[in-house]
């Protein structure tokens, strides 16, 4: 049981063939840091040709959850500095996820607990997504003035019909059976298993493994849902949908006062983001989110986000605009424009596998 990490934020082990990523931040729920996410894509660089590696296993310490998404407190001090590490920290991260949804040999993601932001990167693009009944899941970005990233746009952007577009406007927390049915997941496994899977998966490949500790997951609410999920968000604008919503009352109703009290222009950014992702591959998605990360990174309502839900905790935001109407097409296009220090390059596969020491 050799550990190799250099970081103690993130630890790796190889365990017979299973090579074992085990996020080491438990009482921040795991939340990323820029030298984890370029530890863990250096590691996941050498096992993907080391022979002696034949599957990786990603799970958090603690009992709180896999991932609670990246450090945002980090990223508010680098606002308020005007530092150039968060746009370094989202380089190497959205490299990150490219090489997971690419890596060459299986790659098993135990989603028990909190998995948001962040945590779907490193999970959700991953080709055995182990969801249990603690798991609560989702891209609650919209609550803190930005907008889904990690190739979370991409991944909506598939859910069906319009379920993606709701997870991404309420940012609402799913359980493990919703996160099968939005296709952010596919086995579910009681959470009291999940130490006798990772210890099979030492030995056994993942699909006989996972395959003998999973269990028929529970129904999903929002596949039940679905009727006026898929009516309510097929509307052209965030104010049509916020109509549509409150016309057809209860749970629609209840959605529509959560988009509301979210910031306007995260709101209308996402609904562009998810709808124009349609159309990408994951890489020219995560592209897309870079550029517009950026540009929330230059405007108010990500830092006024983060300090009334993170820093201040007075869950107050006085968000600018302050209501859907008053946010323009046009200002909803400058999110998506060129960026003038250039735009975030990322190649399929392996040979996105730079070394990012240099940069943390």
């Amino acid at each position: 049981m050799a550990e190799v990490a250099a970081a103690p934020e993130v630890l790796f082990e190889r365990r017979g063939r299973l090579g074992v990523i085990t996020l080491n931040r438990p009482k921040a729920v795991n939340a990323l840091t820029e030298g984890m996410v370029a530890a863990m894509l250096e590691q996941l660089t050498a096992w993907a040709t080391d022979d002696a590696v034949a599957t990786v296993l990603v799970r958090g310490a603690g009992d709180r959850g896999l991932c609670a998404g990246g450090d945002i407190v980090a990223i508010y001090r680098d606002m308020l500095t005007g530092g150039d590490r968060t746009a370094r920290f989202w380089q190497v991260e959205y490299r990150l996820n490219a090489l997971i949804a690419g890596y060459p040999k299986p790659y098993v993601a135990l989603m028990d607990g909190l998995v948001l932001g962040g945590g779907v990167g490193i999970s959700a693009h991953g080709s055995f997504r182990v969801v249990t009944e603690r798991t609560r899941t989702g891209m609650p970005e919209t609550t803190i003035g930005f907008v889904p990233d990690v190739g979370g746009t991409y991944l909506l952007a598939r859910s069906p019909g319009e379920a993606g577009t709701h997870a991404a406007l309420t940012g609402a927390h799913c359980t493990g059976a919703d996160a099968i049915f939005l296709g952010l997941a596919d086995h579910f496994v009681e959470s009291d298993k999940l130490p006798a899977l990772a210890e099979a998966l030492e030995s056994e490949s993942p699909e006989a493994a996972v395959g003998r500790f999973s269990s028929p997951a529970p129904p999903s609410t929002l596949e039940a849902q679905r009727d006026w999920i898929d009516g309510c968000y097929s509307g052209e604008s965030a104010e049509e949908i916020v109509h549509s919503l409150d016309s057809a009352g209860g749970g629609a109703a209840e959605a529509a006062a959560t988009i509301v009290a979210k910031s306007p222009t995260s709101v209308k950014v996402a609904l562009a983001s998810i709808r124009r992702a349609r159309n990408l591959s994951l890489e020219q998605a995560l592209a897309q989110e870079y550029r517009v990360g950026l540009h929330c990174l230059a405007g108010a309502d990500f830092r006024e986000g983060i300090r009334a839900q993170v820093v201040d905790k007075d869950r107050n935001p006085r968000w600018n605009p302050p209501s859907l109407h008053q946010v323009t097409e046009a200002d909803v296009e400058r999110y998506f424009q060129p960026l003038a220090d250039g735009e975030l390059e990322l190649d399929a596969g392996l040979e996105l596998q730079e070394k990012e020491s240099d940069h943390v």
